[in-house]
């Protein structure tokens, strides 16, 4: 309960009193903020954190129950190459690549659109990608109760490209899975020859 009341307060701050800590963050690194680039700066990078965690401020649960509907097909669902942007809750440096999502309904389907607007709802938060999957998959096995759900992300990570060991051409798999990818080669093949 704490760490939701955590995330709610991150997303509220004023954005007078980010202006004013980025201001402040400017003059500790040596720069002067009153000079003619970064006159605004400190107001621009105020509103672009408030945007890349706007997702604390979003129940991916609300997102999937705007748009269930009945129906009887019961073979996969793939949305796949969905585009990640996040910020690495280590470094709240940037990472980024593409989700493939898959599912096989059980008398329930959810529009389309729905699915990337879960990922965005979750990856504009502080994270990880490892944890980004898992709610990911989560969400969609909670909200639809499907008969399987399955979830890949490849991301590259700036905390490991800018700084650190500075592998410009690394990139990170994850995956998740439920139900009938878990259980069924098959299934779970198909769903990996079909992102490929």
């Amino acid at each position: 309960m704490n760490e939701l009341r955590l995330d709610y307060k991150i997303n509220t701050l004023d954005s007078n009193t980010l202006e004013k800590n980025y201001r402040q963050i400017l003059k500790e690194i040596g720069e002067n903020p009153d000079r003619e680039g970064l006159l605004k700066t400190p107001e621009r990078v105020g509103k672009a954190m408030k945007f890349l965690t706007s997702g604390y401020e979003i129940d991916p649960d609300s997102i999937v129950h705007q748009a269930v509907f009945n129906e009887t097909y019961s073979e996969m669902v793939l949305v796949k190459d969905i585009e990640i942007y996040s910020l690495c809750e280590h470094h709240v440096l940037p990472f980024f690549g593409k989700a493939h999502i898959a599912y096989i309904p059980d008398g329930k389907i959810v529009g389309l659109s729905k699915v990337p607007r879960v990922v965005d709802a979750y990856s504009r938060r502080l994270q990880v990608q490892e944890r980004l999957t898992i709610e990911i998959r989560d969400c969609l096995q909670r909200t639809l109760n499907p008969k399987g759900v399955a979830v890949v992300l490849e991301c590259s990570h700036m905390c490991m490209q800018m700084r650190g060991v500075q592998k410009q051409n690394s990139a990170t798999t994850t995956s998740a899975f439920t139900g009938l990818f878990l259980k069924n080669d098959a299934t779970r093949k198909e769903f990996i020859n079909l992102i490929r």
